[in-house]
């Protein structure tokens, strides 16, 4: 199993702690009482110097810089995907696993895109640190549900609607969000610098740029 290639408290990092998705991953690890030998925080260097409360401790922010990862065994990115693609692999040459959770390698053959509920043996087979890509929030608990009726049944094609929250753009999306629910409640005009449009009761097609990989 992979966990008998990592140690039982390892060093881990966790790169955009101070996001959204960096400060839930904090209250999941806490929750769960993850025994961390120690934990280093990176984010932007606007951010840098700052102090969170990671694990029961205060950790001081850091920027991103060549050798950070030295002797880190986790590390979590929770950042751009312009962020995994450039610090992801130098974290891997470090002696990390990294687990991501933005879209830079979901369709990059080389690694594992992982639901552990659902290919789960695909990460046992791991023998060293790689990176380790996690699936669109969507296509997790889609998968999850289907999952066991495709095995049971076979399940031969699936038509996906989904209908995403301010929080899949992040903390500032979800400020706007918060903002306009403000403004629309005192009859005020919206601020729309993220969306470009009225957010707060308001459903509107949106997609995501087309990369050259035909990703989005």
């Amino acid at each position: 199993m992979i966990q008998a290639r990592i140690p039982t408290e390892p060093a881990i990092a966790i790169v955009g702690a101070t996001g959204a998705v960096g400060e839930e991953l904090l209250t999941l690890l806490a929750e769960r009482a993850f025994p961390a030998r120690s934990v280093r925080l990176f984010a932007s260097a606007r951010s840098a110097g700052k102090t969170l409360r990671a694990l029961g401790r205060d950790v001081t922010i850091e920027p991103l810089a060549p050798g950070c990862f030295a002797g880190t065994n986790i590390a979590f990115f929770s950042a751009s995907s312009a962020i995994s693609k450039e610090w992801a692999p130098q974290a891997v040459a470090s002696g990390a696993w990294v687990i991501d959770k933005s879209s830079a390698f979901r369709m990059d053959q080389r690694y594992t895109l992982a639901i552990p509920e659902v290919n789960g043996a695909e990460l046992d087979a791991l023998r060293v640190p790689t990176i380790i890509a996690v699936p669109n929030c969507s296509t997790i608990i889609a998968l999850m549900a289907v999952s066991p009726l495709h095995h049971h049944a076979g399940v031969a094609r699936m038509v996906v609607s989904t209908y995403q929250a301010a929080s899949g753009a992040g903390a500032a999306a979800m400020a706007e969000l918060a903002q306009q629910a403000g403004d629309w409640s005192a009859g005020q005009p919206l601020q729309t610098p993220i969306f470009g449009r009225q957010y707060i009761f308001n459903l509107f097609s949106h997609d995501s740029a087309i990369g050259a990989d035909g990703q989005n």
